[in-house]
Parts: C-alpha cells; sequence; structure tokens
C-alpha cells in the first residue's frame, strides 16, 4: 500500500486508530453497514446495472438506492429483501 505524506499506509494508521477502545466501537458498529453496501454494489457492478435501472426494477428511487449504497441509509428488511430480488440475489442476514 501506498504510504501518504506522513510515512504511514492507510493499514498502519487503522491498526493504530483501532487501539482507541472508544474508535473500534464505533468502527465495529458500522461493520454491518459497510458489508450491505459492498455486497448490493458488487451484485449491482456484476449484473451491470445502474442505480436508476435497479431503482426502477425494485420500484423506488435512484437515490434510496444511492443512500443505500453511500452507507446514508437506515434500509428496512423488507427494502433489503426487495432490492435483492430487483439483482436476482439471495439475501441472507446472520447473527
Amino acid at each position: 500500500m501506498k504510504k501518504n505524506n506522513l510515512g504511514t499506509t492507510l493499514e498502519e494508521y487503522l491498526e493504530e486508530q483501532l487501539r482507541d477502545p472508544e474508535f473500534k466501537k464505533i468502527w465495529e458498529a458500522g461493520e454491518a453497514d459497510y458489508q450491505i453496501a459492498r455486497q448490493m454494489i458488487k451484485a449491482r457492478i456484476e449484473k451491470k446495472m445502474s442505480q436508476r435501472e435497479l431503482a426502477k426494477r425494485a420500484k423506488t428511487s435512484q437515490a434510496n438506492i444511492s443512500n443505500l449504497e453511500g452507507m446514508n441509509y437506515n434500509p428496512s428488511l423488507a427494502f433489503l429483501k426487495r432490492i435483492s430480488g430487483a439483482l436476482g440475489i439471495k439475501f441472507q442476514l446472520s447473527i
């Protein structure tokens, strides 16, 4: 990984930050949102589908898809199932 002007990589910086219990708690709290967004983006790109096309198939707005992918949205399970269905993928949740 490329080092910044201060001589540290993102991985090194993150490793250092994760030593702070408060930072680590916040970081881990966002992991589920990140994984959902990452998987939805990956599936949409693999299907060669635009956000607009996905929104049309899922009967929602392109803004909602953008917010989901940008982790600016707290989606319901029903919404995630609808998006998954429009992508032709199975939605699974494990705890």
